[in-house]
Parts: structure tokens; C-alpha cells; sequence
């Protein structure tokens, strides 16, 4: 098994997807050992803030030794991320977490679905599984990134909070309104969402594994700043909570309380 490492990576391209949403590729060797579903920690270049940013694996180009990330301004740090130019120097450590369970899903009817930023890590999702895929995306607005490019590996299902553009909604009422079942769920995106799918998959009787969107501190599992709610206890610290950067991000939803 390869370990996580850090390295100074390479910017290799950046564009602005959306409003606030930025598209950026990186030349890096931690291409070589990503999956679906994992992240990785940028560091910003501003000495006072001394933690990194965890951002999700949105694509990955191994023959060319890069690595995709589509993520969103939320504040100092991935302010300066979105003035990054090519080739530009970028510090980044990964890869992190664990992924998406492929062979869980494999030559079933799987829903992948992705809320917001939530989004990203569904396109290398998609592009990997061997499966009959119904890919439904939630968002707030007629910005629909991404949104083509999961064309070309799925049937696309699309939900805005505004109804400029298919459901009205979110994705829940996207499932609903278009008759669509499934065999498994796979998800990444905010909580609401998360939970609601949780309790859609408990009513349809379904495994359902969902990414948690947790802001996290060290990445590393150190700093337990990203606990979530276990239904069991943890061996270790024999208490009902899992780090989400090292036993996560993707967790069997009926193994969580949210």
C-alpha cells in the first residue's frame, strides 16, 4: 500500500467553472496512487495560517501524471488557490482518506449522486464504475458545472433549488419525479442531503455510501477536529465517533448517526 506523502506540486492549468467555482489540474506523482472518492490537503502560501485545505479528487490523469480539483471560494486560503497560475508551485499532501467501494456496485444499478461541491469526486466515480449508472446532481442555480462532462459516462438527472433547470428541488425530489430506482447509492455532498438519502435507502432497503463533507484540520487524524457519530464504538478509543480524514470520507451510511 502506498503512503501518503507531501509534496511541492505543479499547476498545470485553472479556470473558473462557475461563479466562485474553480477548475484546476496538478502535476503530481500522487497520481499515480489516487482513487475515487479520496482527497488531498493544499497548503496555501500565507505563513499564518498553518493548516491546509482539504479539497476532493475530482479526476484523475495517471498516464499524465496529474490530478483534478474543482472546488469552491470559501474563504483566505482558497481565495488564493483560484489567483494560482500555471506553473505556479503548489504544496500538497495525499493521498488521503479512503475511496468509494467499486465492487460494491459493480453490474448494478447504482445511483451516484452529488450535492454542490459535492459534485467533483462523482466525475472519477463515474468514469471507474462498471455499472448501470443513474447520476443525479443537485444545484442552486442554471450553473451547471460539470454536468456534461458526467454525460459521457451516465444517464444525468438534474435538480435545482431555484427550478431553472429539470426538478425543482433537490436531488430527492429528482429520484421521485423520474421514477429512477437503484440497487446502491453512492454520495457526496452536504448533510441535509446526506441524511435525507440515508433515510431513503433505510425505506428502499439498499446499502447507501455517502462522502462526508466535513471541514477538516490536519487531514491526518491527529487533531480530531472532523469526528462524526459512530453506531458502534470505535475499538480504539472505545468511544461512538470515527475520524472522517482517515476512517472516511466515505462511510456505509447505516454504520453512521447523522
Amino acid at each position: 500500500m502506498e503512503q501518503m506523502r507531501k509534496e511541492t506540486a505543479t499547476v498545470y492549468s485553472q479556470q473558473e467553472l462557475a461563479t466562485g467555482i474553480y477548475d484546476m489540474w496538478i502535476e503530481t506523482g500522487l497520481a499515480a496512487m489516487a482513487k475515487p472518492g479520496q482527497f488531498i490537503s493544499v497548503y496555501t502560501q500565507d505563513k499564518s495560517a498553518l493548516l491546509p485545505r482539504p479539497i476532493s479528487i475530482c479526476e484523475v490523469d495517471k498516464d499524465n501524471q496529474r490530478l483534478r480539483i474543482v472546488y469552491r471560494v470559501a474563504g483566505k486560503g482558497t481565495k488564493e488557490f483560484s489567483g494560482y497560475r500555471q506553473g505556479d508551485r503548489i504544496d500538497i499532501l495525499g493521498t488521503l482518506g479512503n475511496g468509494f467501494p467499486l465492487e460494491e456496485a459493480k453490474g448494478k444499478r447504482v445511483f451516484l449522486i452529488g450535492g454542490g461541491i459535492g459534485i467533483p469526486p462523482m466525475l472519477e466515480l463515474a468514469k471507474q464504475l462498471d455499472a448501470d449508472k443513474s447520476i443525479v446532481v443537485g444545484y442552486r442555480n442554471d450553473e451547471l458545472f460539470l454536468a456534461s462532462e458526467l454525460e459521457k459516462y451516465g444517464r444525468v438527472y438534474i435538480a435545482t433549488e431555484d427550478g431553472s433547470v429539470g426538478t425543482k428541488g433537490n436531488v430527492c425530489n429528482a429520484i421521485e419525479e423520474q421514477g429512477l430506482k437503484a440497487d446502491v447509492i453512492m454520495a457526496c455532498g452536504p448533510m441535509p442531503m446526506l441524511r435525507a438519502l440515508k433515510a431513503y435507502a433505510e425505506k428502499e432497503g439498499i446499502p447507501a455510501y455517502i462522502s462526508l463533507e466535513e471541514r477538516m484540520a490536519c487531514g491526518v487524524g491527529a487533531c480530531l477536529g472532523c469526528v462524526v457519530k459512530t453506531k458502534e464504538k470505535d475499538h480504539h478509543s472505545h468511544v461512538n465517533n470515527a475520524r472522517i480524514c482517515t476512517d472516511g470520507p466515505v462511510y456505509l451510511a447505516s454504520d453512521l448517526d447523522i
